[in-house]
Formats: C-alpha cells, structure tokens, sequence
C-alpha cells in the first residue's frame, strides 16, 4: 500500500489495548479445563453444544467482571481527543461480547464509534470486521489502521490489507511480537509522538 497513504480511521482492540482490565484468560482456560495458549472461542467452537454453551456463560461471566473493573489506558483519553480534533475515526473490534465491551467503555468515559464485538463479524484474526467497520466508515482499507496488543490484532490487519500498529504496554517488544510484522510498534499512549507523525 502507498506509504504515503494518510490514516482517516484507527480500529482499536479492546482488552489490554484501549482498556485495562482483570480478563484473565488463563484462569478460565484453567476452569473450563483447556490447555494453556488455546484461543478460546476456538475452542468452544469446536465443543459439543452442551460444553460450549458452558464454556460461553463462563467466558461472559469473566467479561462482565472485566468490564466492571476496566480503567483507561494512560494517555488513551488525550489520543481519542486528539484523533477527534483532526477527523480521525476511532472504533473498536474486539472478541469480546459487544455489550460488555460497551460496559468498559462506558465506564471508562471512552467514546468510539463503530463498537463491534464477536456478534457483529467473526472473531480476528478474520479480517471481515475491519472491512465492516472500513465500509461504515465510508473509507478504504489503506486509509484505516488496526492498532492491538496480541497476534491476532496484527493478522486480522494485514490480511484485511489495513496498516497495523502494535501496542506493547510500554515494553520492548519480543522477537515473536516483532516477527508478527505489524507497521509501527507503539510502546505508550503517553507517549504516542511517533504515532501521530505516522497517521499524517
């Protein structure tokens, strides 16, 4: 895509991204008995019908409680703020249940505008709910970033042909997390000067 591409739309995962939260994705791997890493709806996917709708009820029963506790990331307020003063677009694609992504936000004071959770398109790293959000926006994928925090974030970005941005949660990337390819690695929100010169 041209580099010279300007960004009008940043696509923002929720969990550990935008917000910071208690989703502990190991602990309920642990209580529904599934083995460390998998990617859980995935695996609930694949579950006898009976299973999965327990695997769901405990996975929202986490989601409920995070959304409960989230607070803002630091300097996630002074960067909508300021996307918002030049029309910059900021959504938010996330795995989680829409209603509790909702919830976080609304408690956080965030405000993004489309908010689609994984009843609205199929779970990144499928790229279809970047594309949705692309068309609601009335831009085209070269225009729009997807900014996260995990693997998933990144591919779902690439494959949907979008500008991908990893953020680290002001830590030095890994070889694994450089390995995901992603355009820009941001380590903090405070400090997101590189980010800003990168979207014009």
């Amino acid at each position: 895509m041209p580099a010279s591409s300007r960004i009008y739309g940043l696509i923002f995962d929720l969990d550990g991204t935008l917000v910071q939260s208690s989703l502990d994705f190991d602990a309920i791997r642990r209580e529904l008995g599934l083995p460390p890493g998998e990617p859980l709806l995935e695996v609930l996917a694949r579950l006898p019908a009976s299973q999965a709708r327990h695997g769901l009820a405990v996975l929202e029963r986490h989601e409920e409680h995070a959304a409960q506790r989230a607070t803002a990331t630091p300097g996630v307020v002074e960067l909508l703020a300021w996307l918002a003063r030049r029309k910059v677009r900021a959504g938010v694609l996330t795995r989680s249940a829409r209603r509790f992504a909702l919830a976080g936000l609304a408690r956080t004071g965030l405000q993004c505008d489309p908010v689609l959770g994984r009843e609205d398109a199929p779970p990144k790293p499928d790229p279809a709910g970047i594309w949705r959000i692309c068309d609601y926006w009335g831009l085209r994928p070269e225009q729009t970033a997807m900014v996260g925090d995990y693997r998933f974030d990144i591919e779902a970005g690439r494959r949907a042909g979008v500008r991908t941005v990893l953020y680290t949660g002001g830590r030095e990337p890994t070889e694994e997390e450089l390995s995901w390819g992603a355009d820009l690695v941001l380590g903090c929100f405070l400090k997101a000067e590189k980010l800003l010169e990168w979207l014009e």
